[in-house]
């Protein structure tokens, strides 16, 4: 058995032992087997952290833009170098299968070479003369403090949609990671350091709900960003605005995917397959639900059913693996509990993860966190496994009479975050996309993920806060803008000035 790894926190640039006392066993999801033992934050350690990324603050802040860039590249170099070494590591804890995870990695490294354009990115606007003497121009400035909270399901990308950006723009930064899979975030707090980022500007603290509240309440910190369920997103929107932050808070969804009469089928399948048990469908963008038009159900469902019994559930670190375990027993058994709620509420079962075996997965995978494709057909509004999200490689299919219905199940469900719309019809493609209220929308891309330079963010309860996370939208998350009028003694004319400054 291999020996169990302590992993800690990252302040001031070194790693730091916990203090706290407590700590959280982290698993193998494959095996069921512990491997490490992740430390807890207490209050006093992000404070600690919060102090080392204050303290860095004023030098980062006056550090012209172009070398915040050039550290920016130094890092993109290592993460190119290094990718396959933190995907191994996402294998290892969240228990995606390797080459999921390779692409987990290069979508985050795609936000860093993004951030890297920071000069461009930051520049303002002038305007001469705007009165007789006077100019106008703005500029961005850093917040100062910002931290991040990321959930399990991308321990690399999503804190990638953050801190690039945040440290680019000249804040520092405190990640709070999940603790199912802590290890990549101090990869990459090394990672940084060896680029050249100062210590302190990058920290890391471990930790549960005890570590989330001392930076919500932390008067020094500026921003939050977010990515968890609904639930926690609310709350940690209205706590973090209550005590005067700037918040983006990303939340749950149910995505759904319709699929017109005359899309090719075979494509259909192929993007249900890949989008709904992807990652174990542990995922927010992953689609949920099949909204099948008019007689297509019929021509999709027993394709469908075929291949979603024939899914490669194998370990993750087998190449060949389509699909690796649940990531945590107790995720397990939330999925397998709405399994059952679907059969109670009357939906039809056609393929039950249920039952699969984890000795079929590998080598000593008869312990681990093992779930198969799960498919329901005739699912209905008003069923639990149609509204809530469920978080696990469970596809709902939904039967429809027309467009005009689909869209208007997608229209009336509470979340919105990713939708797509498998058609050959270039007047139901745009109608979709202008109709339905939804924040990321794919035409034959069943999981739109919007690429760096465009910015991630759903509608209603899937996000909370006026800014996307990431590209132009990112940057003005984390900078303020400030507005400077000048003039000069030899253009002020005599006598006091009662009014505004006007246009003359």
């Amino acid at each position: 058995m291999s020996p169990i790894t302590a992993i800690s926190h990252y302040i001031q640039g070194q790693v730091t032992l916990g203090t706290s006392g407590r700590a959280q066993d982290v698993f193998n999801p494959a095996t069921g087997q512990v491997t490490g033992s992740v430390a807890l934050a207490n209050g006093a350690e992000v404070n600690a952290a919060v102090a080392s990324a204050q303290a860095a603050f004023p030098a980062w802040a006056d550090t012209p833009p172009i070398r915040r860039a050039r550290i920016m590249f130094n890092f993109l170099q290592l993460l190119n170098e290094h990718k396959d070494a933190l995907a191994r590591m996402i294998t290892a804890e969240h228990g995606k299968v390797f080459t999921d995870a390779q692409g987990e990695v290069s979508r985050g490294i795609d936000i860093v070479e993004f951030a890297c354009g920071i000069p461009q990115l930051l520049k303002g606007d002038f305007t001469d003369q705007v009165s007789t003497g006077i100019d106008n121009w703005t500029l961005r400035q850093p917040l100062g403090v910002v931290a991040g909270i990321t959930p399990f399901n991308f321990p690399v990308m999503v804190p990638a949609w953050m801190f690039p950006v945040a440290i680019a723009a000249g804040n520092t930064f405190v990640l709070k990671p999940s603790p199912i899979d802590p290890s990549p975030s101090l990869f990459i707090a090394d990672l940084l350091k060896k680029a050249g980022l100062p210590d302190g500007v990058f920290n890391v603290v471990q930790g549960d709900k005890e570590a989330v509240d001392a930076l919500l309440v932390h008067p020094d910190v500026k921003a939050v960003s977010f990515v968890g369920s609904t639930p926690i997103a609310n709350y940690i929107y209205e706590t973090g605005a209550h005590h005067g932050k700037r918040v983006q808070a990303l939340g749950g969804a149910k995505n759904h995917m319709v699929v017109m009469p005359d899309a090719d089928v075979d494509q259909v399948v192929d993007a249900l397959i890949g989008a709904g048990y992807g990652s174990a469908g542990e995922r927010c963008m992953a689609i949920s639900v099949a909204v099948l038009v008019g007689d297509v159900a019929d021509k999709v469902i027993p394709k469908l059913l075929e291949r979603t019994k024939t899914l490669k559930v194998l370990n993750g670190t087998n190449l060949t693996a389509e699909m690796g375990p649940i990531v945590t027993q107790a995720a397990h058994k939330r999925i397998s509990g709405y399994i059952d709620l679907g059969v109670q509420e009357g939906a039809t079962l056609l393929a039950d993860g249920r039952g699969f075996d984890g000795k079929q997965a590998g080598v000593g995978c008869g312990d681990g966190f093992w779930l198969g494709g799960t498919l329901f057909d005739h699912v209905t509004p008003e069923m639990r496994i149609y509204k809530e999200e469920i978080f696990g490689p469970v596809l709902a299919c939904v039967r429809v009479p027309d467009f005009a219905k689909a869209l208007q199940l997608i229209n009336d469900h509470e979340f919105g975050n990713g939708v797509a719309c498998f058609t050959r019809d270039g007047n139901v493609a745009r109608e979709f996309s202008r109709r339905v209220q939804v924040g990321m929308v794919g035409i034959n891309v069943p999981i739109p993920v919007p690429m760096a330079w465009h910015g991630f963010g759903g509608w209603k309860k899937s996000l909370f806060g006026d800014m996307h996370a990431y590209g132009e939208e990112g940057v003005r998350f984390y900078t303020k803008q400030k507005s400077i009028m000048q003039r000069w003694p030899e253009s002020i004319g005599k006598g006091a000035e009662f009014v505004m400054p006007t246009a003359k």
